[in-house]
């Protein structure tokens, strides 16, 4: 079972305080922006040929970024287990959104996985199986990202670089990390074998 329950607890985040990066449960929108960037930065160079799943997207906005950006990928989905969420990432972005569990549900298909954010609600062994899972449906890669620290919080998941390095070399997976751009808080791209 996970620590909490992800429904109440963005129920609870968007009664109090709506639409917004916030209500995600991001710092801020710059907290947000910051870690888009650094997942940005670990996706091929460029994106207009390749396919991406974007889990737990929240409200779409990572997708809306890249194309603020001028770098919309060739093909998105997004998916999320808040209905919700679901909801309002089909109203923002006009993209396909599926409400799917990655615990649970079939995955599809694609070059590359990205998640922001939403690994941090998660028990340990629920992190490693959407890892897993998430790798095993990307024919490239997958990038994401974790807080950093000890895992003592009830509420929230803490990893060390070195565990998601474990993981990759279980997977048969390159990894590559990026730290320091946000207190407690890192990054990592799990590449494929010529991927």
């Amino acid at each position: 079972m996970p620590r909490i329950s992800v429904h109440d607890f963005y129920d609870r985040e968007l009664a109090r305080c709506g639409e917004t990066a916030e209500g995600l449960h991001y710092q801020s929108a710059d907290s947000q922006r910051a870690r888009f960037r650094v997942l940005r930065e670990l996706l091929p160079e460029v994106l207009a040929g390749v396919t991406l799943v974007d889990l737990g997207c929240g409200f779409g906005d990572f997708l809306l970024y890249l194309q603020e950006h001028g770098e919309a990928p060739g093909g998105y989905i997004g998916i999320d287990l808040h209905e919700r969420m679901v909801e309002v990432a089909r109203e923002r972005t006009g993209a396909e959104i599926i409400r799917a569990d990655v615990l649970s549900d079939p995955l599809p298909s694609a070059d590359w996985y990205v998640c922001s954010g939403a690994l941090n609600n998660l028990t340990l062994e629920e992190t490693r199986t959407a890892v897993a899972r998430c790798y095993a449906a990307a024919r490239m890669g997958f990038a994401f990202n974790l807080l950093r620290g000890k895992d003592t919080s009830q509420t929230f998941n803490y990893r060390q670089p070195a565990e998601v390095e474990a993981w990759a070399a279980e997977l048969g997976a390159a990894v590559t990390i990026v730290d320091g751009y946000l207190h407690r808080d890192f990054s990592a791209a799990l590449l494929k074998p010529g991927g």
